[in-house]
């Protein structure tokens, strides 16, 4: 099976993270901020990757660094759990509808990180999370499981639904990315023979 478990603490947060890429989508998750909890849970089920989270952040400052050390942390997990990454598919992309909002995600696990973000909200919060924290969420995961990955709403008026079929899409995504190609056998999916750099 393909797991990792990550433990991260610093001065702003104390974070335990496991991930299972071969799971079936169960997750145990605890942030400390519901709606992150709602979204990383729809994240577990629709990817069928399993996860268990546990944050202590520090929330009486803000959500900030809670809601940037959680992403990075279950990205180097889902690193971890990728090892060297042989005969997986690498690439994953979908739309996902949630009523009136439609989603757009494509990911490479390419080992480049890097964030392209088309979404926009018009409501300040969501439940007790401040929606400009989605985006930075996408960002440090990015950034801690090496992969490239455009975002997109494409339309939408609810706020909560734009962002859960942002999620949701990704969810989809990653599952198609980490899955393996029985016909790729131990080959790197890569030309350079490598992923990264």
């Amino acid at each position: 099976m393909r797991t990792a478990t990550i433990a991260r603490t610093t001065a702003e947060t104390d974070i335990a993270v496991t991930v299972n890429l071969d799971g079936t989508g169960r997750y145990d998750v605890s942030t400390g901020i519901g709606f992150l909890d709602h979204m990383i849970e729809q994240f577990s089920r629709h990817s069928l990757i399993d996860v268990t989270l546990r944050v202590k952040g520090d929330l009486n400052v803000d959500q900030h660094h809670t809601t940037e050390d959680s992403a990075i942390a279950l990205g180097q997990a889902i690193h971890q759990a990728l090892g060297d990454k042989k005969g997986i598919a690498r690439y994953g992309e979908a739309h996902a509808p949630m009523d009136e909002a439609l989603a757009r995600v494509a990911l490479d696990i390419s080992g480049r990180p890097i964030l392209v973000w088309h979404a926009t909200f018009t409501q300040p919060r969501l439940g007790e999370m401040d929606t400009e924290l989605f985006e930075h969420w996408f960002q440090s995961l990015a950034q801690g499981a090496g992969i490239t990955l455009h975002i997109a709403s494409l339309y939408g008026t609810n706020n909560h639904h734009v962002i859960e079929g942002i999620y949701k899409g990704f969810a989809r995504a990653m599952r198609a990315a980490v899955a393996i190609d029985p016909r790729k056998g131990d080959a790197i999916p890569s030309t350079k023979g490598q992923l990264g750099g």
